[in-house]
């Protein structure tokens, strides 16, 4: 084989290994779900059932910032921006701060009053704002009936 099929075929070959490499970056990325059930495990008494989350209508159809929802904070500063891997709430917000469980990260709040602050607040401004929203003030209209 001559010097320059050499040199394009190398060139070739990396430029294949790089689109490659970014074809499997691009496929890792997370499915972002139509809609999600928040589940109450760990509590000692579950009183209430799972709430669905229509992630979907709230990021496409409700333009709601992915920043209103998702965090990641350092050094207090929201440091998460769109695109970003997307851990489960529990990760940082502890079900249960009893001894023997988990115990609270910092200054994270219960999982249970973070899911409350963030939906309950959203949609008690966008009532205050005579705007459609959800409901805020009885439990069963998010929380679906338990399961026996």
């Amino acid at each position: 084989m001559n010097k320059r099929f050499l040199t394009i075929l190398i060139v070739a070959l990396t430029g294949m290994l790089f689109l490659s490499v970014a074809a499997l970056t691009f496929a890792a990325k997370q499915d972002v779900p139509d809609e999600i059930t928040l589940q109450n495990k760990g509590y000692k008494k579950d009183k209430k059932g799972p709430v669905k989350l229509t992630h979907k209508k709230h990021s496409v159809e409700f333009k709601i910032a992915c920043v209103d929802c998702h965090h990641v904070y350092k050094d207090g500063k929201n440091v998460w921006k769109e695109g970003d891997h997307v851990d489960k709430c529990s990760k940082c917000h502890p079900v249960l701060w009893e001894k023997g469980k988990k115990k609270k990260k910092g200054e994270a709040m219960k999982l249970q009053n973070a899911y409350h602050k963030n939906c309950k607040n959203c949609h008690k401004a966008l009532a205050k704002e005579n705007k459609p929203t959800g409901p805020f003030k009885k439990c069963n209209k998010c929380h679906e009936k338990k399961k026996k």
